[in-house]
């Protein structure tokens, strides 16, 4: 009997441990594609830290020409908070405009949300969870440690040709956009937290005193 118990045992230990590595195995398995849906899924918030570097082609091969970095929050769909730090610069979104505030210049430009996100790297992670209504997805394979996924917007008259992202345990590390001038901007996400507790009035946007303010989607008074 006692040999029939720890017989028994094995066999239920080695199962869950082929269980357990099956999951495994499928998890590392998962596409960029596949990560990237479930991350869309799972995350109806999120904030971290990005740095981003601009590229430039010098003599056939890329240099880098400007690096940035700063802060970003999001509430699906369409609110949103990206902020430079030096210089200072902000864009944020409330889920129907977006405000894009130049500290410097103490000039606020107003734009409708819809028109602004569409096919723009923007709606990919700030957006609604219909990505493919925008762009054409498809899985392009492993490099520097994550899975890749390339975006090509619908959009015909989109400024970015090109946007791939990398997907690593779960969630975007990495945005590699190209322009229809064949510049490419990297954008690299860190400390990415999923559904932190936001303040539901931190995407309303208040115009800072004395700034000018430009809204070209507003009819122009005859």
């Amino acid at each position: 009997m006692w040999i029939s118990n720890q017989v028994g045992k094995q066999m239920k230990l080695k199962a869950a441990l082929m269980l357990a590595g099956a999951v495994l195995a499928a998890q590392v398995q998962a596409s960029g594609i596949e990560q990237f849906k479930a991350f869309v899924t799972s995350t109806h918030a999120a904030k971290g830290d990005f740095i981003q570097r601009q590229l430039k082609v010098v003599d056939g091969q890329p240099k880098l020409s400007k690096q940035t970095s700063g802060t970003f929050s999001f509430s699906r769909p369409g609110k949103f908070i990206w902020l430079y730090q030096t210089p200072y610069l902000l864009l944020q979104a409330d889920g129907d405009k977006l405000f894009m505030y130049d500290k410097d210049l103490n000039q606020v430009t107003i734009k409708s949300l819809g028109t602004a996100l569409s096919s723009s790297p923007a709606a990919i992670l700030f957006g609604s969870n219909d990505l493919e209504k925008n762009f054409t997805i498809k899985d392009v394979g492993q490099k520097d440690g994550m899975d890749w996924l390339q975006a090509t917007p619908k959009d015909k008259d989109s400024t970015f040709a090109l946007i791939s992202i990398g997907m690593a345990d779960g969630v975007p590390r990495e945005m590699d956009l190209r322009d229809t001038f064949n510049q490419t901007t990297i954008i690299l996400l860190q400390n990415l937290e999923k559904n932190p507790a936001l303040k539901a009035d931190q995407f309303k946007f208040t115009v800072p005193a004395g700034a000018d303010v430009f809204n070209p989607d507003q009819p122009k008074a005859r």
